[in-house]
């Protein structure tokens, strides 16, 4: 399997299409190649081509933002002396001055596969300015760790922001070249677009199923995605940062695991059991408890689940993130039908509008969470239409069988 990167650093006709034209590198610590030289460094020993720039997202260049929503600074690398921009800091967008000496944006980024993680705004928002601008992109394709299942409500209209750059499912199935060609078609962008295709890459092979296991070595996305594990929870676990629950941050196994003070691991387990046993196939559930070193509930004993999908019983198809974690935060609600759930915050620039709903792209899920009459089929009654217009409607940008 080859990356895209790879394959640009060892095709000279792909070289050849960018030769003579100023480049710059949207790239963080995953953006590595297959012996795990960073794109930069690997970039900037090509002597046929010229990198003016780089432009770091969410967590740096350098990912060394450890905690959630920590804006990140510009600053010259000292290597090679380009300017590396921040996309996550005064401005999300690429300005004149980011984009004036450059022709040509290559984006090479790891993503998880879950609309919420903000490369895929950094993504679009990269598309629609040097579409504004005359400027290309070419996106340097990755796998999407989680493959192509398909998961979760698609984002309504009017609940757009950093985590919801377009009215995608929470699990999309696609990679960040097809992201790319998505978001040009549906969004009309007027953009130059290039995508030089991962070699290779079978979304369906065990036991990865959408990771290259064996193949390519796991690197950080960003500081709290460890491992493929958290990838495969995170399209249900990340709806945790929405509520007042612990995701894991401050723990050595961040959203895997759920749980918070006065949270009754056994209990929550059973509870979810009654409500829907078939939305828990896939993966094994285990009552435990952790105390955060940092972030909510720091230094405080929780009660917790942890989500497993790294043993013999996993199975990839009948794993469903988003509805294991809807169903645990439902069983929390009957079991503490009191508590205070949703964490009420700013949250990624927004304000005025709950976080649970800036996640979920609208406030469905949070009502049916609240709602004592609502049931799992009610839920999944909303589920499913999504989830499979959504799976028709991909299909015209897939690279990949």
């Amino acid at each position: 399997m080859k990356l895209g990167i790879d394959r640009l650093l060892a095709e000279p006709d792909q070289r050849a299409r960018l030769r003579g034209r100023r480049l710059a590198l949207l790239g963080h610590p995953a953006s590595v190649t297959r012996e795990l030289v960073h794109s930069l460094d690997a970039l900037a020993a090509c002597d046929d081509l010229q990198i003016v720039a780089a432009l770091g997202p969410q967590h740096g260049m350098r990912g060394e933002k450890q905690d959630n929503m920590v804006e990140s600074d510009d600053f010259v690398d000292p290597q090679h002396g380009v300017p590396v921009h921040s996309l996550y800091g005064e401005t999300r967008r690429p300005t004149d001055a980011m984009l004036d000496r450059v022709d040509v944006v290559l984006v090479d980024l790891q993503d998880l596969g879950t609309r919420i993680y903000t490369f895929v705004t950094t993504l679009r928002y990269v598309l629609e300015e040097a579409g504004r601008r005359g400027k290309a992109v070419c996106v340097l394709d990755r796998p999407n760790p989680v493959g192509r299942p398909v998961e979760g409500l698609r984002l309504r209209e009017g609940w757009e922001s950093f985590v919801g750059a377009g009215p995608l499912p929470m699990r999309h199935g696609l990679t960040l070249g097809e992201l790319a060609r998505w978001f040009v078609r549906t969004l009309r962008i007027d953009v130059e677009l290039d995508v030089i295709a991962m070699a290779g890459w079978d979304p369906h092979a065990a036991p990865g199923f959408g990771w290259p296991a064996g193949e390519l070595s796991w690197v950080n996305p960003s500081p709290n995605a460890p491992n493929l594990a958290m990838a495969r929870c995170y399209p249900g676990t990340v709806m945790i940062e929405g509520t007042e629950l612990s995701e894991g941050r401050g723990t050595t196994r961040p959203l895997e695991v759920v749980g918070a003070p006065d949270l009754d691991g056994v209990a929550v387990v059973a509870e979810m059991q009654r409500l829907a046993p078939q939305w828990l196939r896939g993966c094994t559930l285990r009552p435990c408890f952790f105390e955060p070193t940092f972030h909510k509930h720091a230094g405080t004993l929780c009660g917790a689940v942890q989500v497993h999908v790294d043993h013999p019983g996993y199975d990839h198809a009948a794993f469903r993130p988003y509805r294991v974690i809807a169903l645990l935060l439902k069983a929390y609600r009957v079991l503490r039908p009191d508590a205070a759930i949703w964490r009420d915050f700013a949250y990624e620039y927004e304000r005025g509008r709950l976080a649970i709903d800036l996640i979920n792209g609208g406030p469905l899920l949070r009502e049916w969470v609240d709602d004592p009459s609502a049931a799992p089929a009610d839920l999944d009654h909303a589920l499913l239409p999504d989830e499979r217009s959504w799976d028709e409607e991909r299909r015209d940008v897939l690279l990949y069988p």
